[in-house]
Protein backbone atom coordinates (compact mmCIF):
# COMPACT_ATOMS: atom_id res chain seq x y z
CA UNK A 1 0.00 0.00 0.00
CA UNK A 2 1.39 3.40 -0.95
CA UNK A 3 2.12 6.16 1.57
CA UNK A 4 -0.55 8.35 -0.06
CA UNK A 5 -3.28 5.76 0.51
CA UNK A 6 -2.12 5.35 4.12
CA UNK A 7 -2.41 9.10 4.61
CA UNK A 8 -5.94 9.03 3.22
CA UNK A 9 -6.89 6.22 5.57
CA UNK A 10 -5.42 8.03 8.56
CA UNK A 11 -7.29 11.19 7.59
CA UNK A 12 -10.57 9.30 7.26
CA UNK A 13 -10.07 7.57 10.61
CA UNK A 14 -9.32 10.93 12.24
CA UNK A 15 -12.36 12.61 10.71
CA UNK A 16 -14.84 9.78 11.27
CA UNK A 17 -13.73 8.81 14.78
CA UNK A 18 -15.07 5.28 14.44
CA UNK A 19 -16.71 3.77 17.48
CA UNK A 20 -17.35 0.25 16.16
CA UNK A 21 -16.52 -2.13 13.34
CA UNK A 22 -20.05 -1.56 12.01
CA UNK A 23 -19.27 2.12 11.52
CA UNK A 24 -16.06 1.16 9.68
CA UNK A 25 -18.03 -1.15 7.37
CA UNK A 26 -20.55 1.61 6.65
CA UNK A 27 -17.71 3.97 5.75
CA UNK A 28 -16.15 1.32 3.46
CA UNK A 29 -19.57 0.82 1.87
CA UNK A 30 -19.72 4.52 1.10
CA UNK A 31 -16.22 4.48 -0.35
CA UNK A 32 -17.08 1.42 -2.43
CA UNK A 33 -20.12 3.22 -3.85
CA UNK A 34 -18.04 6.31 -4.69
CA UNK A 35 -15.30 4.27 -6.39
CA UNK A 36 -17.89 2.29 -8.35
CA UNK A 37 -19.61 5.49 -9.43
CA UNK A 38 -16.37 7.08 -10.60
CA UNK A 39 -15.35 3.89 -12.40
CA UNK A 40 -18.56 4.01 -14.48
CA UNK A 41 -18.05 7.72 -15.21
CA UNK A 42 -14.53 6.90 -16.42
CA UNK A 43 -15.92 4.10 -18.60
CA UNK A 44 -18.25 6.56 -20.34
CA UNK A 45 -15.46 9.16 -20.70
CA UNK A 46 -13.35 6.58 -22.49
CA UNK A 47 -16.20 5.56 -24.79
CA UNK A 48 -17.13 9.15 -25.68
CA UNK A 49 -13.52 10.18 -26.13
CA UNK A 50 -13.56 13.17 -23.78
CA UNK A 51 -13.88 13.79 -20.07
CA UNK A 52 -16.81 15.27 -18.18
CA UNK A 53 -17.19 19.06 -18.50
CA UNK A 54 -14.69 19.07 -21.36
CA UNK A 55 -15.80 20.70 -24.64
CA UNK A 56 -15.99 18.40 -27.64
CA UNK A 57 -17.24 18.33 -31.20
CA UNK A 58 -18.47 14.73 -30.80
CA UNK A 59 -22.22 14.47 -31.45
CA UNK A 60 -22.84 11.81 -28.82
CA UNK A 61 -22.82 13.39 -25.38
CA UNK A 62 -23.69 12.60 -21.81
CA UNK A 63 -27.39 12.43 -21.03
CA UNK A 64 -27.81 12.36 -17.27
CA UNK A 65 -28.11 9.28 -15.07
CA UNK A 66 -30.54 6.51 -14.25
CA UNK A 67 -30.90 5.17 -10.72
CA UNK A 68 -30.23 1.53 -10.04
CA UNK A 69 -30.10 -0.53 -6.86
CA UNK A 70 -27.57 -3.35 -6.83
CA UNK A 71 -26.54 -6.02 -4.35
CA UNK A 72 -23.04 -6.26 -2.94
CA UNK A 73 -21.24 -7.77 0.03
CA UNK A 74 -21.96 -4.48 1.76
CA UNK A 75 -25.70 -4.89 1.18
CA UNK A 76 -27.89 -2.88 -1.20
CA UNK A 77 -26.29 0.16 -2.83
CA UNK A 78 -28.09 2.75 -4.91
CA UNK A 79 -26.01 4.06 -7.80
CA UNK A 80 -26.54 6.50 -10.64
CA UNK A 81 -25.65 4.86 -13.96
CA UNK A 82 -24.44 7.48 -16.48
CA UNK A 83 -26.18 7.58 -19.89
CA UNK A 84 -25.31 8.89 -23.34
CA UNK A 85 -27.70 10.40 -25.94
CA UNK A 86 -27.23 7.59 -28.46
CA UNK A 87 -27.78 4.87 -25.88
CA UNK A 88 -24.51 3.19 -26.81
CA UNK A 89 -22.95 3.06 -23.37
CA UNK A 90 -23.19 -0.30 -21.57
CA UNK A 91 -21.40 -0.46 -18.21
CA UNK A 92 -18.83 -3.26 -18.05
CA UNK A 93 -18.76 -3.35 -14.26
CA UNK A 94 -22.53 -3.76 -13.98
CA UNK A 95 -24.14 -5.10 -17.16
CA UNK A 96 -27.58 -3.73 -18.06
CA UNK A 97 -29.67 -6.50 -16.53
CA UNK A 98 -27.36 -7.32 -13.65
CA UNK A 99 -28.47 -6.54 -10.12
CA UNK A 100 -25.26 -7.58 -8.42
CA UNK A 101 -21.78 -6.08 -8.41
CA UNK A 102 -20.32 -9.11 -6.70
CA UNK A 103 -19.86 -12.72 -7.81
CA UNK A 104 -23.06 -14.13 -6.38
CA UNK A 105 -22.73 -17.27 -8.50
CA UNK A 106 -19.12 -17.77 -7.42
CA UNK A 107 -20.23 -17.37 -3.81
CA UNK A 108 -22.97 -20.00 -4.23
CA UNK A 109 -20.51 -22.44 -5.81
CA UNK A 110 -17.98 -21.77 -3.04
CA UNK A 111 -20.58 -22.41 -0.31
CA UNK A 112 -21.78 -25.56 -2.10
CA UNK A 113 -18.18 -26.83 -2.36
CA UNK A 114 -17.73 -26.26 1.38
CA UNK A 115 -20.66 -28.60 2.03
CA UNK A 116 -23.30 -26.11 3.15
CA UNK A 117 -26.88 -27.27 2.83
CA UNK A 118 -29.31 -25.54 0.48
CA UNK A 119 -30.95 -23.96 3.52
CA UNK A 120 -27.62 -22.60 4.77
CA UNK A 121 -26.72 -21.29 1.29
CA UNK A 122 -30.12 -19.57 1.14
CA UNK A 123 -29.46 -17.91 4.52
CA UNK A 124 -25.90 -16.83 3.60
CA UNK A 125 -26.92 -15.35 0.24
CA UNK A 126 -29.85 -13.53 1.77
CA UNK A 127 -27.60 -12.05 4.45
CA UNK A 128 -24.87 -11.00 1.99
CA UNK A 129 -26.97 -9.85 -0.94
CA UNK A 130 -30.55 -9.58 0.27
CA UNK A 131 -31.49 -12.09 -2.45
CA UNK A 132 -33.83 -15.07 -2.01
CA UNK A 133 -32.42 -18.16 -3.73
CA UNK A 134 -34.20 -21.52 -4.07
CA UNK A 135 -32.81 -25.06 -4.13
CA UNK A 136 -33.49 -25.17 -7.88
CA UNK A 137 -31.48 -21.97 -8.40
CA UNK A 138 -28.58 -23.39 -6.36
CA UNK A 139 -28.64 -26.47 -8.58
CA UNK A 140 -28.72 -24.41 -11.78
CA UNK A 141 -25.85 -22.21 -10.63
CA UNK A 142 -23.65 -25.12 -9.54
CA UNK A 143 -24.42 -26.93 -12.82
CA UNK A 144 -22.15 -24.36 -14.44
CA UNK A 145 -19.16 -26.35 -13.22
CA UNK A 146 -20.24 -29.44 -15.20
CA UNK A 147 -18.17 -28.54 -18.32
CA UNK A 148 -15.16 -28.04 -16.03
CA UNK A 149 -15.88 -31.40 -14.40
CA UNK A 150 -16.03 -33.10 -17.81
CA UNK A 151 -12.72 -31.55 -18.85
CA UNK A 152 -11.10 -32.51 -15.55
CA UNK A 153 -12.32 -36.10 -15.71
CA UNK A 154 -10.98 -36.57 -19.24
CA UNK A 155 -7.74 -34.58 -18.95
CA UNK A 156 -4.49 -36.29 -20.04
CA UNK A 157 -2.48 -37.77 -17.18
CA UNK A 158 1.24 -38.25 -16.67
CA UNK A 159 2.81 -41.35 -18.19
CA UNK A 160 4.21 -42.63 -14.88
CA UNK A 161 3.09 -42.56 -11.25
CA UNK A 162 5.27 -44.16 -8.57
CA UNK A 163 2.28 -44.82 -6.28
CA UNK A 164 -1.46 -44.98 -6.88
CA UNK A 165 -4.11 -45.45 -4.17
CA UNK A 166 -7.57 -46.78 -5.00
CA UNK A 167 -10.59 -46.91 -2.74
CA UNK A 168 -14.34 -46.31 -2.84
CA UNK A 169 -16.64 -44.24 -0.64
CA UNK A 170 -20.37 -44.95 -0.51
CA UNK A 171 -23.39 -42.63 -0.64
CA UNK A 172 -27.15 -42.85 -0.85
CA UNK A 173 -28.51 -41.67 -4.20
CA UNK A 174 -32.06 -41.45 -5.52
CA UNK A 175 -32.42 -43.65 -8.59
CA UNK A 176 -35.79 -44.04 -10.35
CA UNK A 177 -37.80 -43.18 -7.23
CA UNK A 178 -35.71 -45.53 -5.09
CA UNK A 179 -32.87 -44.75 -2.71
CA UNK A 180 -29.87 -46.94 -3.47
CA UNK A 181 -26.27 -47.14 -2.35
CA UNK A 182 -23.73 -45.93 -4.91
CA UNK A 183 -19.96 -46.17 -4.80
CA UNK A 184 -17.73 -43.22 -5.64
CA UNK A 185 -14.57 -44.83 -7.04
CA UNK A 186 -11.63 -42.56 -6.22
CA UNK A 187 -8.08 -42.81 -7.57
CA UNK A 188 -5.30 -40.82 -5.91
CA UNK A 189 -1.84 -40.72 -7.42
CA UNK A 190 1.53 -39.51 -6.20
CA UNK A 191 3.26 -38.11 -9.24
CA UNK A 192 6.95 -38.15 -10.11
CA UNK A 193 7.47 -34.82 -8.34
CA UNK A 194 6.11 -36.22 -5.07
CA UNK A 195 2.77 -34.38 -5.04
CA UNK A 196 -0.67 -35.88 -4.47
CA UNK A 197 -3.15 -35.64 -7.31
CA UNK A 198 -6.71 -36.97 -7.61
CA UNK A 199 -6.69 -38.73 -10.99
CA UNK A 200 -10.43 -39.18 -11.20
CA UNK A 201 -13.76 -39.96 -9.53
CA UNK A 202 -16.35 -42.34 -10.97
CA UNK A 203 -19.85 -43.15 -9.71
CA UNK A 204 -21.08 -46.73 -10.02
CA UNK A 205 -22.98 -49.48 -8.27
CA UNK A 206 -21.64 -51.26 -5.19
CA UNK A 207 -17.85 -51.58 -5.31
CA UNK A 208 -16.66 -54.36 -7.62
CA UNK A 209 -13.44 -55.49 -9.27
CA UNK A 210 -15.19 -55.34 -12.66
CA UNK A 211 -15.83 -51.61 -12.29
CA UNK A 212 -12.28 -51.06 -11.05
CA UNK A 213 -11.05 -52.77 -14.22
CA UNK A 214 -12.92 -50.19 -16.31
CA UNK A 215 -11.39 -47.40 -14.22
CA UNK A 216 -7.88 -48.78 -14.75
CA UNK A 217 -8.48 -49.04 -18.49
CA UNK A 218 -9.61 -45.42 -18.54
CA UNK A 219 -6.40 -44.37 -16.76
CA UNK A 220 -4.43 -46.10 -19.53
CA UNK A 221 -6.55 -44.40 -22.18
CA UNK A 222 -5.72 -41.05 -20.58
CA UNK A 223 -2.01 -41.66 -20.86
CA UNK A 224 -0.86 -43.60 -17.78
CA UNK A 225 1.65 -46.22 -18.88
CA UNK A 226 3.47 -47.13 -15.68
CA UNK A 227 2.55 -47.46 -12.01
CA UNK A 228 5.12 -48.90 -9.62
CA UNK A 229 2.87 -49.74 -6.66
CA UNK A 230 -0.90 -49.83 -6.32
CA UNK A 231 -2.11 -49.47 -2.73
CA UNK A 232 -5.56 -50.99 -2.20
CA UNK A 233 -7.89 -52.46 0.39
CA UNK A 234 -8.96 -56.10 0.57
CA UNK A 235 -11.54 -56.19 -2.22
CA UNK A 236 -11.54 -59.55 -4.03
CA UNK A 237 -10.35 -59.28 -7.62
CA UNK A 238 -8.27 -56.13 -7.12
CA UNK A 239 -5.03 -57.93 -7.88
CA UNK A 240 -6.41 -59.54 -11.05
CA UNK A 241 -7.80 -56.22 -12.36
CA UNK A 242 -4.44 -54.52 -11.81
CA UNK A 243 -2.48 -57.38 -13.39
CA UNK A 244 -4.69 -57.21 -16.48
CA UNK A 245 -3.98 -53.52 -17.07
CA UNK A 246 -0.59 -52.84 -15.45
CA UNK A 247 1.17 -56.25 -15.41
CA UNK A 248 4.51 -54.90 -14.16
CA UNK A 249 3.03 -53.06 -11.17
CA UNK A 250 3.33 -54.31 -7.60
CA UNK A 251 0.25 -54.48 -5.36
CA UNK A 252 0.29 -53.58 -1.67
CA UNK A 253 -2.77 -54.49 0.34
CA UNK A 254 -3.47 -52.08 3.20
CA UNK A 255 -2.00 -53.53 6.39
CA UNK A 256 -4.46 -51.62 8.57
CA UNK A 257 -7.42 -53.11 6.68
CA UNK A 258 -5.85 -56.55 6.99
CA UNK A 259 -5.37 -56.17 10.75
CA UNK A 260 -9.03 -55.13 11.19
CA UNK A 261 -10.19 -57.98 8.99
CA UNK A 262 -8.23 -60.67 10.82
CA UNK A 263 -8.70 -59.47 14.42
CA UNK A 264 -12.51 -59.54 14.13
CA UNK A 265 -12.16 -63.30 14.78
CA UNK A 266 -10.22 -62.77 18.03
CA UNK A 267 -12.00 -62.48 21.37
CA UNK A 268 -11.68 -59.39 23.53
CA UNK A 269 -9.80 -61.31 26.25
CA UNK A 270 -7.04 -62.36 23.80
CA UNK A 271 -6.81 -59.34 21.54
CA UNK A 272 -4.03 -57.55 23.42
CA UNK A 273 -1.70 -60.57 23.45
CA UNK A 274 -2.64 -61.55 19.90
CA UNK A 275 -1.87 -58.05 18.61
CA UNK A 276 1.52 -58.11 20.33
CA UNK A 277 2.42 -61.28 18.41
CA UNK A 278 0.87 -60.01 15.17
CA UNK A 279 2.91 -56.80 15.32
CA UNK A 280 6.06 -58.92 15.04
CA UNK A 281 4.79 -59.97 11.59
CA UNK A 282 3.98 -56.64 9.93
CA UNK A 283 6.61 -54.75 11.94
CA UNK A 284 9.48 -57.01 10.91
CA UNK A 285 12.58 -55.59 9.25
CA UNK A 286 12.64 -58.18 6.46
CA UNK A 287 10.19 -60.56 4.80
CA UNK A 288 12.17 -63.54 6.07
CA UNK A 289 11.82 -62.28 9.64
CA UNK A 290 8.12 -61.63 9.03
CA UNK A 291 7.53 -65.18 7.77
CA UNK A 292 9.21 -66.54 10.90
CA UNK A 293 6.92 -64.40 13.07
CA UNK A 294 3.91 -65.59 11.05
CA UNK A 295 4.92 -69.22 11.65
CA UNK A 296 5.13 -68.51 15.40
CA UNK A 297 1.72 -66.81 15.24
CA UNK A 298 0.30 -69.94 13.60
CA UNK A 299 1.84 -72.18 16.22
CA UNK A 300 0.53 -70.03 19.10
CA UNK A 301 -2.93 -69.06 17.84
CA UNK A 302 -3.64 -71.26 14.81
CA UNK A 303 -5.88 -73.78 16.57
CA UNK A 304 -7.89 -71.15 18.45
CA UNK A 305 -8.20 -68.58 15.64
CA UNK A 306 -7.51 -70.36 12.33
CA UNK A 307 -9.40 -67.82 10.21
CA UNK A 308 -7.36 -64.91 11.60
CA UNK A 309 -4.08 -66.58 10.61
CA UNK A 310 -5.36 -68.00 7.33
CA UNK A 311 -6.16 -64.56 5.89
CA UNK A 312 -2.51 -63.52 6.33
CA UNK A 313 -1.21 -66.71 4.73
CA UNK A 314 -3.58 -66.58 1.78
CA UNK A 315 -2.89 -62.90 0.98
CA UNK A 316 0.82 -62.87 1.80
CA UNK A 317 1.89 -62.04 -1.78
CA UNK A 318 0.09 -58.68 -1.65
CA UNK A 319 0.71 -58.05 2.05
CA UNK A 320 4.50 -58.50 1.92
CA UNK A 321 5.24 -56.11 -0.97
CA UNK A 322 6.39 -53.28 1.29
CA UNK A 323 9.21 -55.39 2.80
CA UNK A 324 11.44 -54.78 -0.25
CA UNK A 325 11.38 -51.04 0.41
CA UNK A 326 13.13 -48.71 2.81
CA UNK A 327 11.29 -47.31 5.87
CA UNK A 328 10.66 -44.02 3.98
CA UNK A 329 8.70 -45.82 1.26
CA UNK A 330 7.04 -48.25 3.65
CA UNK A 331 5.44 -45.31 5.46
CA UNK A 332 3.84 -44.21 2.19
CA UNK A 333 2.48 -47.54 0.94
CA UNK A 334 1.78 -49.91 3.84
CA UNK A 335 -1.61 -48.29 4.40
CA UNK A 336 -4.21 -46.52 2.24
CA UNK A 337 -4.31 -43.67 4.74
CA UNK A 338 -3.56 -41.11 2.00
CA UNK A 339 -6.85 -41.78 0.25
CA UNK A 340 -8.77 -42.41 3.48
CA UNK A 341 -7.74 -38.93 4.61
CA UNK A 342 -9.23 -37.58 1.39
CA UNK A 343 -12.43 -39.52 2.06
CA UNK A 344 -12.68 -38.02 5.55
CA UNK A 345 -12.62 -34.57 3.97
CA UNK A 346 -15.28 -35.68 1.48
CA UNK A 347 -17.49 -36.79 4.36
CA UNK A 348 -17.17 -33.38 5.99
CA UNK A 349 -18.56 -31.61 2.94
CA UNK A 350 -21.24 -34.22 2.17
CA UNK A 351 -22.56 -34.74 5.70
CA UNK A 352 -25.51 -32.40 5.07
CA UNK A 353 -26.69 -34.65 2.23
CA UNK A 354 -28.39 -37.78 3.55
CA UNK A 355 -29.49 -38.61 0.00
CA UNK A 356 -28.27 -37.13 -3.29
CA UNK A 357 -31.03 -36.50 -5.86
CA UNK A 358 -28.88 -37.79 -8.76
CA UNK A 359 -25.48 -39.33 -9.49
CA UNK A 360 -24.55 -36.09 -11.22
CA UNK A 361 -25.23 -34.03 -8.09
CA UNK A 362 -22.98 -36.36 -6.07
CA UNK A 363 -20.17 -36.20 -8.63
CA UNK A 364 -20.51 -32.42 -8.84
CA UNK A 365 -20.09 -31.98 -5.09
CA UNK A 366 -17.13 -34.38 -4.92
CA UNK A 367 -15.44 -32.58 -7.82
CA UNK A 368 -15.88 -29.16 -6.18
CA UNK A 369 -14.61 -30.57 -2.87
CA UNK A 370 -11.61 -32.12 -4.67
CA UNK A 371 -10.77 -28.82 -6.34
CA UNK A 372 -10.92 -27.09 -2.96
CA UNK A 373 -8.85 -29.77 -1.19
CA UNK A 374 -6.15 -29.99 -3.87
CA UNK A 375 -5.44 -26.27 -3.61
CA UNK A 376 -4.03 -27.02 -0.15
CA UNK A 377 -1.71 -29.79 -1.38
CA UNK A 378 1.32 -27.58 -1.82
CA UNK A 379 3.91 -29.76 -0.06
CA UNK A 380 5.47 -32.83 -1.61
CA UNK A 381 6.35 -35.95 0.37
CA UNK A 382 9.30 -35.52 2.70
CA UNK A 383 12.57 -36.94 1.39
CA UNK A 384 11.06 -37.45 -2.05
CA UNK A 385 14.38 -37.28 -3.91
CA UNK A 386 15.60 -40.30 -1.95
CA UNK A 387 12.28 -42.11 -2.46
CA UNK A 388 12.41 -41.55 -6.23
CA UNK A 389 16.03 -42.71 -6.43
CA UNK A 390 15.12 -45.99 -4.76
CA UNK A 391 12.10 -46.46 -7.03
CA UNK A 392 14.29 -46.02 -10.10
CA UNK A 393 16.73 -48.65 -8.81
CA UNK A 394 14.10 -51.17 -7.77
CA UNK A 395 11.90 -50.96 -10.86
CA UNK A 396 12.61 -51.49 -14.50
CA UNK A 397 12.18 -48.08 -16.18
CA UNK A 398 10.51 -49.71 -19.15
CA UNK A 399 6.84 -48.81 -19.62
CA UNK A 400 4.44 -51.23 -17.95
Amino acid sequence: MSSVSKDLIRQMVKEEQFGSTKEIMEAIKGMFKDVLQEAMEAELDEQLGYERYEKSEVSNRRNGHSKKTVKSEFGEIEIAVPRDRNGEYEPKLIPKHSRSVEGLEEKVISLYAAGLSTRDIHAQIKELYGVEISAEQVSRITDRVLPLLTDWQSRPLEAAYPFVFMDAIHYKVRDEKQIVSKAAYVVLGINSDGYKEVLGIWIGQAESSKFWLSVLNELRNRGVRSVNVFCVDGLNGFKEAISATFPNARVQRCIIHQIRSSTKYVSYTDIKTFMKDLKLVYGAATEEEALGALANLQETWGKKYPSAIKSWEQNWDVLATFFIFSPEIRKIIYTTNAIESLHRQFRKVTKTKAVFPTEQSLLKMLYLATDRIQRKWTMRYRGWDQVLSQIEILFDPEVA
